[in-house]
């Protein structure tokens, strides 16, 4: 095997090297955060739920005194409603677990 056999990987070398670079990636850490932090996010979900939730009892109120004739809309806030708050249940169970787990963790 001769030089010849090593040309092509020099090639390749020398085009890769002279192929512009990208830009520098910029890490998560460094810098000013670009969104709102995970309790942000947490808190933003609860506060959404439980409009949902003051709304879905809002639809029942006027279903029962006669504003809205809509039931299929009443029965749909509810559901709307009920998957928010089992999610948000799920959420916290997942949260406790992973904090069990960690903190019976062996140091």
């Amino acid at each position: 095997m001769g030089i010849t056999g090593i040309s092509p990987s020099v090639s390749m070398l020398q085009a890769s090297q002279a192929a512009p670079r990208p830009e520098a990636v910029q890490r998560p850490g460094a810098g000013a955060p670009e969104g709102p932090n995970f309790a942000e996010r947490l808190g933003r979900a609860v506060e959404d739920v439980n409009t949902q939730q003051a709304k879905a009892s809002q639809a029942v109120r006027d279903f029962e005194t006669g504003a809205t004739q809509d039931l299929a809309a009443v029965m749909v806030e509810q559901q709307v409603s009920s998957l928010g708050f089992q999610m948000t249940m799920q959420v916290r169970n997942k949260a406790l677990t992973a904090y069990r787990d960690i903190m019976n963790m062996p140091v």
